[in-house]
Protein backbone atom coordinates (compact mmCIF):
# COMPACT_ATOMS: atom_id res chain seq x y z
CA UNK A 1 0.00 0.00 0.00
CA UNK A 2 1.56 3.31 -0.53
CA UNK A 3 1.47 6.01 1.88
CA UNK A 4 1.05 9.88 0.99
CA UNK A 5 4.92 10.34 1.14
CA UNK A 6 5.07 7.86 -1.87
CA UNK A 7 2.46 9.79 -3.74
CA UNK A 8 4.42 13.03 -3.31
CA UNK A 9 7.44 11.28 -4.66
CA UNK A 10 6.09 9.97 -7.45
CA UNK A 11 4.29 13.28 -8.21
CA UNK A 12 7.56 15.15 -7.92
CA UNK A 13 9.04 13.05 -10.48
CA UNK A 14 6.97 13.62 -12.88
CA UNK A 15 6.23 17.50 -12.13
CA UNK A 16 8.59 20.53 -12.83
CA UNK A 17 9.51 22.15 -9.10
CA UNK A 18 11.62 25.57 -9.10
CA UNK A 19 13.59 26.95 -6.21
CA UNK A 20 12.70 30.01 -4.27
CA UNK A 21 15.22 32.21 -6.14
CA UNK A 22 13.58 30.61 -9.35
CA UNK A 23 10.55 30.94 -8.97
CA UNK A 24 10.50 34.92 -8.47
CA UNK A 25 11.24 34.64 -12.42
CA UNK A 26 8.42 32.18 -12.83
CA UNK A 27 6.12 34.01 -11.10
CA UNK A 28 6.59 37.00 -12.99
CA UNK A 29 5.93 35.28 -16.26
CA UNK A 30 2.54 33.18 -15.18
CA UNK A 31 -0.64 33.50 -15.90
CA UNK A 32 -1.53 32.68 -12.09
CA UNK A 33 -0.20 31.95 -9.23
CA UNK A 34 -2.18 29.79 -7.11
CA UNK A 35 -2.07 28.73 -3.47
CA UNK A 36 -3.26 25.23 -2.26
CA UNK A 37 -3.10 25.34 1.25
CA UNK A 38 -6.63 25.66 3.72
CA UNK A 39 -7.99 29.12 3.73
CA UNK A 40 -6.96 29.49 7.52
CA UNK A 41 -3.33 29.10 6.32
CA UNK A 42 -3.64 31.49 3.31
CA UNK A 43 -5.60 34.08 5.55
CA UNK A 44 -2.54 34.00 7.68
CA UNK A 45 0.11 35.06 5.23
CA UNK A 46 0.52 34.31 1.48
CA UNK A 47 2.98 35.52 -1.49
CA UNK A 48 1.28 38.27 -3.05
CA UNK A 49 -0.74 38.12 -5.70
CA UNK A 50 -1.67 34.99 -4.97
CA UNK A 51 -5.09 33.28 -5.21
CA UNK A 52 -6.48 30.85 -2.57
CA UNK A 53 -7.71 27.40 -4.39
CA UNK A 54 -7.11 24.68 -1.52
CA UNK A 55 -5.85 21.13 -2.74
CA UNK A 56 -9.11 19.75 -2.42
CA UNK A 57 -10.84 22.34 -4.91
CA UNK A 58 -8.44 22.67 -7.08
CA UNK A 59 -9.70 20.90 -10.17
CA UNK A 60 -12.73 21.86 -9.78
CA UNK A 61 -12.51 25.58 -9.23
CA UNK A 62 -10.27 25.33 -12.19
CA UNK A 63 -12.79 23.50 -14.23
CA UNK A 64 -15.53 26.13 -13.46
CA UNK A 65 -13.14 29.20 -14.04
CA UNK A 66 -13.42 30.44 -17.77
CA UNK A 67 -10.05 32.48 -17.66
CA UNK A 68 -8.71 29.34 -15.86
CA UNK A 69 -9.92 27.11 -18.81
CA UNK A 70 -6.89 27.25 -21.17
CA UNK A 71 -4.58 24.50 -21.37
CA UNK A 72 -1.81 26.86 -21.80
CA UNK A 73 -1.92 28.88 -19.16
CA UNK A 74 1.37 29.15 -17.00
CA UNK A 75 0.65 28.22 -13.61
CA UNK A 76 3.09 28.42 -10.44
CA UNK A 77 2.01 26.44 -7.95
CA UNK A 78 2.69 26.66 -3.83
CA UNK A 79 1.85 25.12 -0.38
CA UNK A 80 3.71 24.67 2.98
CA UNK A 81 6.27 22.97 2.21
CA UNK A 82 5.84 21.33 -1.44
CA UNK A 83 3.81 18.00 -0.95
CA UNK A 84 0.08 19.20 -1.40
CA UNK A 85 1.47 21.19 -4.43
CA UNK A 86 3.37 18.36 -6.17
CA UNK A 87 -0.10 16.63 -5.96
CA UNK A 88 -1.77 19.76 -7.19
CA UNK A 89 0.44 20.13 -10.05
CA UNK A 90 0.39 16.06 -10.81
CA UNK A 91 -3.37 16.13 -10.98
CA UNK A 92 -3.15 19.77 -13.43
CA UNK A 93 -1.04 17.55 -15.49
CA UNK A 94 -3.47 14.94 -16.14
CA UNK A 95 -6.12 17.71 -17.09
CA UNK A 96 -4.10 18.68 -19.69
CA UNK A 97 -2.11 21.65 -18.51
CA UNK A 98 1.03 22.06 -19.76
CA UNK A 99 3.17 24.51 -18.09
CA UNK A 100 2.73 23.99 -14.24
CA UNK A 101 5.27 24.82 -12.22
CA UNK A 102 5.81 23.85 -8.20
CA UNK A 103 7.94 25.61 -5.92
CA UNK A 104 10.26 23.60 -3.74
CA UNK A 105 9.96 23.70 -0.44
CA UNK A 106 6.35 25.65 -0.58
CA UNK A 107 5.82 28.76 1.37
CA UNK A 108 8.47 27.66 4.17
CA UNK A 109 11.37 27.46 2.23
CA UNK A 110 10.26 30.98 0.30
CA UNK A 111 10.19 32.61 4.01
CA UNK A 112 13.60 30.80 4.87
CA UNK A 113 15.20 32.39 1.32
CA UNK A 114 13.86 35.80 2.88
CA UNK A 115 11.15 36.32 0.17
CA UNK A 116 7.92 39.02 1.24
CA UNK A 117 4.76 37.40 2.31
CA UNK A 118 1.63 39.21 2.46
CA UNK A 119 0.31 39.35 5.89
CA UNK A 120 -3.42 40.72 7.14
CA UNK A 121 -3.27 43.96 8.55
CA UNK A 122 -3.48 44.18 12.27
CA UNK A 123 -6.92 46.07 13.46
CA UNK A 124 -6.99 49.49 14.16
CA UNK A 125 -8.40 50.47 17.36
CA UNK A 126 -8.71 54.15 17.52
Amino acid sequence: MKTAHDLVAAAKARIQEVSPDHAEQAILAADVLIDVREADEYAASHIAGAVHMSRGMLEFKLGNTPELAARDLKIVLYCKTSGRAALAAASLHEMGYLDVKSIAGGIDAWVDAGKPVAKPAAPSFD
